[in-house]
């Protein structure tokens, strides 16, 4: 068996709506045990790559696997490999903190025990135990983001997607949850997905552009990001760079 050395590997990945394409024969690779970063203005094709990868939208030409398994193919098997940390918005603010997690806890299978276990984990590792009895509508948004990055941890992911870890968040917030992402940093492997440039300064080993829906560089964070050709990537940039 071919030995999987990247954790998120794209070949020609392309995704067309009607007459929109909106990821063109993209070709990436997320290293295992990365912090990597995938920027682009708003419309740059993040979001489509994201789905692609996690099995929610199929491809229209090309391929992407996660740690070898196709998630058109196998999608329960990425599902079991991927925690997807969503944007706070998306979360059910009826909802206690202690029910969301039992519900988000049974998404992945987990029952008895091994849920309770999961549980008390991540409440832990995300210091939530004072809200647990708490709506998620009346937390401040920096604890929902805490209670978003819990839930994708429950199931011990070997991959997690963060899409826009701090939008709409106060600066202090902002370092709370940079603090808490950063503790992540060589331990699994972490796609961010942001339109922030100082967010993937301070988070990223590597980074990916994409414009219209085309790569346009990747590389070491601070030779792309650098202070002299960072703006330009995202306005006039020339696809296939590296």
């Amino acid at each position: 068996m071919q030995e999987v050395t990247a954790a998120i590997d794209a070949l020609g990945l392309t995704r067309r709506f009607v007459d929109h394409t909106a990821l063109d024969a993209l070709t990436l690779q997320v290293p295992r045990n990365e912090t990597f970063g995938l920027l682009g203005a708003n419309g740059a094709g993040k979001t489509t790559f994201i789905r692609l990868v996690t099995g929610f939208l199929l491809p229209t030409d090309g391929e992407v696997t996660v740690d070898g398994i196709s998630p058109s193919a196998n999608p329960a098997g990425v599902r079991a490999r991927v925690g997807f940390v969503m944007e706070t918005s998306r979360l059910y603010p009826e909802l206690r903190v202690d029910a969301f997690l039992r519900f988000a806890a049974g998404a992945h299978g987990l029952s008895g025990k091994p849920r309770g276990d999961a549980i008390e984990r991540v409440v832990e590792q995300f210091s939530i135990g004072d809200v647990l009895r708490r709506h998620i509508g009346n937390l401040s948004k920096g604890y929902q983001q805490r209670v978003s990055l819990a839930q994708a941890f429950l199931h011990d992911p070997s991959v997690v997607i963060v899409d826009e870890p701090t939008s709409g968040l106060d600066p202090l917030q902002r370092e709370d949850v940079h603090a808490i992402l950063g503790a992540l940093r060589g331990e699994r492997t972490v796609l961010i997905s942001t339109h922030d440039l100082a967010e993937a300064r301070s988070l990223t080993s590597r980074v990916a552009v994409l414009h219209a829906g085309r790569l346009v560089t990747q590389g070491p964070t601070e030779q792309v990001l650098d202070s002299n050709r960072a703006l330009s990537l995202f306005e006039a940039p020339e696809a296939g760079l590296t």
